[in-house]
């Protein structure tokens, strides 16, 4: 109860000072927490990281409770999965995403501030003709199930998608869905327009570069000076792949006739620091010019030149890499940090000094100097290294205060200090 007592009280103090690289009024960085793995810190220990980082948002791919149960009182926003596996069964069994609810959801909140259920990952996109059955009546027994706690307004429910959802993606203005999946999109959309929910799409630009490196510029998917290309339908100049892929996804819903417009969300994007020999580009220099570039992107607030005044929420896959995650080496070389807490590449962040952080997921923190981040490779005030593309979140960035989520980091110092 000690260290439930010290975090609590630690990160009530972290709230009351100003957060740093994230433009006020914009949106905050997010981060994918995976743990596919055998070799990861503890919870609290990635709790320091993101704090490292500036994240505020965080992304599970389930509810993991000892994650959830770390972060209470933080005021960092979860989205929390729910397993491809699950999603048949709360589709056919309205008591089945009740007692989800019950298990996963309640015994976090208001403690942890958890915004966001994810119905699967990319279901729309696999093989399971049963599975894409399954995927709305899943959603809607889940949204069913919250509304019954009254948490509608404060859980939003989605689902996440990859880019194979569309059958063109350029030029973006001729973004659109493939024709055998709109009979599953239509209502899907129409779902996430009623309930005010996000569009969550899972963009890579790496993966264009890996597969035709001698065609695809790599400046244009590094967000680094190129000539970049233009919509001939709509004149819109584009000077980065994430910002075109986004769009692409804009027009599509348009074209979808489904009713009111939703709100887009990069649910992942990212780029691998190592993989095989036939993977282009899979780079720490690489890496660190396409998340820093990134990171800088958030912290201005930027959005996509069809829609320049809606700041784009991305989320950054992922916080470690994953020994375990099966596939080509990239997919184990996508973390930002290794699991030891060192950072995977350089993008300007000064990971603080964990005692005992050794892989056995049983460390502890350290002292929390570490906690504010340094100025990055070229040093620059305004927060971008001349000459690298890195992108440095420093005290020189744009300061905001965070008072988020103030009820539920009351409720855990409360509860900590009854313990």
């Amino acid at each position: 109860m000690a260290l439930r007592l010290l975090l609590a009280v630690a990160v009530a103090v972290a709230v009351h000072a100003p957060a740093l690289g994230v433009a006020a009024g914009g949106p905050e960085l997010g981060v994918n927490y995976g743990q596919i793995a055998d070799n990861l810190p503890s919870p609290q220990a990635a709790a320091l990281l993101l704090r490292a980082l500036n994240a505020t948002k965080v992304k599970l791919y389930d509810a993991d409770a000892r994650v959830l149960s770390a972060f209470a009182g933080s005021g960092v926003d979860f989205t929390v999965g729910v397993p491809d596996r699950l999603v048949p069964r709360l589709a056919t069994d309205p008591s089945a995403a009740a007692a989800w609810v019950s298990a996963n959801i309640l015994p976090h909140i208001p403690a942890t501030c958890i915004t966001a259920v994810t119905v699967g990952n990319e279901v729309l996109t696999g093989s399971d003709s049963a599975m894409l059955r399954s995927l709305l009546p899943a959603m809607q027994s889940l949204h069913a199930a919250l509304a019954a706690c009254n948490l509608t307004s404060r859980v939003a429910v989605t689902t996440a998608h990859s880019l194979a959802v569309l059958s063109s993606s350029f030029p973006p203005s001729s973004g659109a869905f493939r024709r055998d999946l709109l009979p599953y999109m239509t209502p899907l959309l129409a779902f996430l327009a009623k309930t005010n929910s996000p569009f969550l799409i899972n963009a890579y630009p790496y993966f264009a570069y890996k597969a035709d490196p001698d065609r695809v510029e790599l400046n244009y998917v590094l967000f680094e000076a190129n000539a970049g290309v233009a919509d001939p339908a709509t004149g819109l100049h584009y000077d980065n792949m994430l910002h075109a892929q986004v769009d692409a996804v804009r027009a599509a819903i348009c074209s979808a006739n489904y009713g009111k417009p939703v709100e887009i969300q990069v649910s992942e994007t990212g780029w691998p620091s190592q993989g095989d020999d036939d993977e282009a580009g899979a780079t720490p220099e690489n890496a660190a010019r396409y998340n820093g570039n990134l990171m800088r992107l958030v912290a201005q607030g930027e959005g996509t030149p069809a829609a320049p005044g809606d700041a784009l929420q991305v989320y950054v896959f992922a916080l470690f890499n994953e020994d375990m995650k099966p596939g080509p080496a990239s997919e184990r070389h996508y973390g930002l940090f290794k699991p030891d807490g060192t950072p995977a590449y350089d993008v300007g962040v000064k990971a603080p000094t964990i005692a005992g952080l050794n892989g056995s997921g049983n460390s502890t923190s350290g002292a929390a100097g570490g906690l504010v981040v340094a100025e990055g490779p070229g040093g620059g005030a305004d927060g971008a290294a001349p000459g690298t593309g890195y992108y440095t979140v420093s005290a020189a960035a744009h300061k905001v205060q965070r008072w988020r989520c103030w009820e539920s980091l009351l409720a855990a110092v409360l509860l900590a200090m009854a313990s």
